[in-house]
């Protein structure tokens, strides 16, 4: 019956989401499913600026995904405050920059775990704390990162919101 099936499906939608739980450290009632990575950042970075519309700003970095990088650039026509953040030479974030870019009008940090040109893998907790001291929630884009990186996200309090993918 279709009752049944239903029952089916829901039981390995919570195995899924148990095993994705476990692989990154988190508690399965944290996982969300989505279509794609593309439709996971959607959700994570307008999910946010939805629920803090009193603030205007979006710190990402130069060398996002384009899936981050071109929602981010869309926001900005639509009004937002957006902050690139750029990369030196060997790739690596400038630290200073970010702390520069992030204020008191900031509602999400967005940075990529690791870079999927360079390989360059961001100091994340360090993103995540600057993030915080404004108030801002932080977004990571793990998906060059996920089954490479160890993940637990039991361990690191400081991301609010990961993006993986299968």
């Amino acid at each position: 019956s279709m009752h049944e099936f239903g029952g089916q499906v829901e039981h390995k939608i919570a195995q899924s989401r148990a095993r994705v739980a476990a692989l990154i450290g988190a508690d399965p009632s944290e996982i969300v499913f989505t279509s794609c990575g593309t439709e996971s950042d959607n959700a994570a970075i307008r999910g946010t600026l939805e629920s803090w519309p009193d603030r205007k700003g979006i710190v990402t970095t130069r060398v996002e995904h384009p899936a981050v990088r071109n929602l981010c650039r869309h926001l900005a026509r639509q009004g937002y405050d957006l902050v690139e953040v750029p990369v030196d030479r060997d790739g690596r974030l400038d630290m200073d920059r970010l702390r520069q870019a992030v204020t008191e009008n900031t509602a999400i940090v967005s940075v990529m775990w690791a870079n999927n040109e360079t390989g360059v893998v961001f100091p994340i907790e360090k993103c995540s704390a600057i993030a915080h001291a404004k108030g801002a929630v932080f977004h990571t884009d793990a998906v060059q990162a996920v089954g490479k990186i160890p993940l637990n996200m039991a361990a690191s309090t400081n991301i609010d919101l990961l993006s993986l993918s299968g």
